[in-house]
Protein backbone atom coordinates (compact mmCIF):
# COMPACT_ATOMS: atom_id res chain seq x y z
CA UNK A 1 0.00 0.00 0.00
CA UNK A 2 1.58 3.59 -1.19
CA UNK A 3 1.04 5.94 1.94
CA UNK A 4 0.68 9.71 0.39
CA UNK A 5 -0.85 13.05 1.32
CA UNK A 6 -3.19 14.59 -0.81
CA UNK A 7 -3.20 18.68 -1.19
CA UNK A 8 -6.16 20.62 -1.08
CA UNK A 9 -5.90 21.28 -5.10
CA UNK A 10 -5.74 17.37 -5.65
CA UNK A 11 -8.81 16.10 -3.57
CA UNK A 12 -10.83 19.29 -4.82
CA UNK A 13 -9.87 18.46 -8.31
CA UNK A 14 -10.77 14.44 -7.94
CA UNK A 15 -14.39 15.08 -6.00
CA UNK A 16 -15.11 17.88 -8.67
CA UNK A 17 -13.92 17.85 -11.67
CA UNK A 18 -13.18 15.15 -14.15
CA UNK A 19 -9.75 14.79 -16.32
CA UNK A 20 -6.27 12.85 -14.97
CA UNK A 21 -6.44 14.31 -11.10
CA UNK A 22 -10.15 12.30 -11.17
CA UNK A 23 -8.40 8.96 -10.96
CA UNK A 24 -7.46 9.78 -7.07
CA UNK A 25 -10.81 9.08 -6.16
CA UNK A 26 -10.83 5.61 -7.09
CA UNK A 27 -7.55 5.03 -5.78
CA UNK A 28 -8.30 5.83 -2.16
CA UNK A 29 -11.68 4.47 -1.88
CA UNK A 30 -10.39 1.13 -3.45
CA UNK A 31 -7.69 1.21 -0.63
CA UNK A 32 -4.71 1.34 -3.66
CA UNK A 33 -3.49 4.17 -2.08
CA UNK A 34 -3.71 4.59 1.87
CA UNK A 35 -4.85 8.82 2.55
CA UNK A 36 -3.24 9.69 5.46
CA UNK A 37 -5.02 13.41 7.22
CA UNK A 38 -5.01 15.02 10.08
CA UNK A 39 -7.77 17.85 11.76
CA UNK A 40 -5.60 20.53 9.93
CA UNK A 41 -6.08 19.27 7.00
CA UNK A 42 -9.56 18.44 6.50
CA UNK A 43 -10.44 21.86 8.03
CA UNK A 44 -8.57 22.61 5.06
CA UNK A 45 -10.42 20.65 2.50
CA UNK A 46 -13.67 21.98 3.55
CA UNK A 47 -12.47 25.96 3.94
CA UNK A 48 -11.36 25.29 -0.24
CA UNK A 49 -14.36 23.29 -0.78
CA UNK A 50 -16.42 26.14 0.59
CA UNK A 51 -14.86 29.00 -2.11
CA UNK A 52 -17.30 30.41 -4.11
CA UNK A 53 -16.17 29.26 -7.65
CA UNK A 54 -17.44 25.57 -6.70
CA UNK A 55 -20.73 27.02 -5.78
CA UNK A 56 -21.08 24.46 -3.40
CA UNK A 57 -24.13 24.09 -0.42
CA UNK A 58 -22.71 24.03 3.22
CA UNK A 59 -24.48 20.47 3.00
CA UNK A 60 -22.98 19.42 -0.24
CA UNK A 61 -19.74 20.08 1.36
CA UNK A 62 -20.47 17.97 4.42
CA UNK A 63 -21.52 15.17 2.21
CA UNK A 64 -18.50 15.16 0.07
CA UNK A 65 -16.31 15.04 3.34
CA UNK A 66 -18.83 12.53 4.92
CA UNK A 67 -19.13 10.45 2.48
CA UNK A 68 -16.02 10.34 -0.16
CA UNK A 69 -13.33 11.64 2.16
CA UNK A 70 -13.55 10.09 5.67
CA UNK A 71 -14.65 6.87 5.16
CA UNK A 72 -11.33 6.15 3.13
CA UNK A 73 -8.50 8.25 5.39
CA UNK A 74 -5.58 6.90 8.10
CA UNK A 75 -5.75 9.91 10.67
CA UNK A 76 -2.37 10.77 11.88
CA UNK A 77 -1.10 12.08 14.86
CA UNK A 78 1.59 15.29 14.23
CA UNK A 79 2.95 16.18 17.27
CA UNK A 80 6.18 18.87 16.99
CA UNK A 81 7.48 17.90 13.45
CA UNK A 82 10.20 19.87 12.71
CA UNK A 83 9.97 21.49 8.94
CA UNK A 84 13.28 22.06 8.18
CA UNK A 85 11.91 23.96 4.87
CA UNK A 86 9.15 26.09 5.26
CA UNK A 87 6.90 26.67 1.96
CA UNK A 88 6.09 29.77 1.36
CA UNK A 89 2.49 29.31 1.82
CA UNK A 90 1.99 28.78 5.69
CA UNK A 91 -1.08 26.94 4.96
CA UNK A 92 0.64 24.29 3.14
CA UNK A 93 2.50 23.21 6.41
CA UNK A 94 -0.27 20.63 7.84
CA UNK A 95 0.38 18.79 4.56
CA UNK A 96 4.41 18.63 5.88
CA UNK A 97 3.89 17.67 8.75
CA UNK A 98 1.09 14.96 7.94
CA UNK A 99 3.52 13.41 5.67
CA UNK A 100 6.81 13.21 8.21
CA UNK A 101 4.36 11.98 10.69
CA UNK A 102 2.95 9.62 8.63
CA UNK A 103 6.47 8.61 6.59
CA UNK A 104 4.70 8.49 3.21
CA UNK A 105 5.98 7.31 0.06
CA UNK A 106 4.65 10.96 -1.43
CA UNK A 107 3.17 14.20 -0.66
CA UNK A 108 1.03 14.72 -4.28
CA UNK A 109 0.42 18.24 -4.73
CA UNK A 110 0.07 20.72 -7.55
CA UNK A 111 0.50 23.53 -5.29
CA UNK A 112 4.45 25.53 -7.16
CA UNK A 113 5.10 26.45 -3.73
CA UNK A 114 4.92 22.41 -2.28
CA UNK A 115 6.67 21.01 -5.29
CA UNK A 116 10.03 23.29 -5.33
CA UNK A 117 10.51 21.77 -2.11
CA UNK A 118 10.27 18.35 -3.38
CA UNK A 119 14.31 18.00 -2.76
CA UNK A 120 14.45 18.38 1.19
CA UNK A 121 12.67 15.94 2.49
CA UNK A 122 12.88 12.37 2.49
CA UNK A 123 9.28 11.28 1.26
CA UNK A 124 8.69 12.54 -2.61
CA UNK A 125 7.07 15.80 -3.24
CA UNK A 126 4.86 15.30 -6.75
CA UNK A 127 2.34 16.55 -8.85
CA UNK A 128 -0.54 15.16 -9.75
CA UNK A 129 0.64 13.69 -13.06
CA UNK A 130 3.74 12.80 -11.64
CA UNK A 131 2.53 10.46 -9.17
CA UNK A 132 0.13 8.74 -11.38
CA UNK A 133 3.25 7.65 -13.93
CA UNK A 134 5.03 6.96 -11.45
CA UNK A 135 2.85 4.36 -9.15
CA UNK A 136 0.06 3.68 -11.15
CA UNK A 137 1.23 3.27 -15.18
CA UNK A 138 -0.28 0.45 -15.78
CA UNK A 139 -3.48 1.82 -14.81
CA UNK A 140 -3.23 4.44 -17.29
CA UNK A 141 -2.68 2.23 -19.93
CA UNK A 142 -5.75 0.44 -18.70
CA UNK A 143 -7.90 3.45 -18.58
CA UNK A 144 -7.18 5.09 -21.37
CA UNK A 145 -7.69 2.08 -23.78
Amino acid sequence: MIKVVLDSNVIVSSLLFKGRTAQFLPLWKSGSISLLVNAEMIREYARVLAYPKFDLEEEDIRLLLEEEILPYVVPVKVRSQHITHPPEDISDIPFLKAALAGKVQALVSGDSHLLKLKSFYSFKILSPGDFLDEYFPSKLERDSS
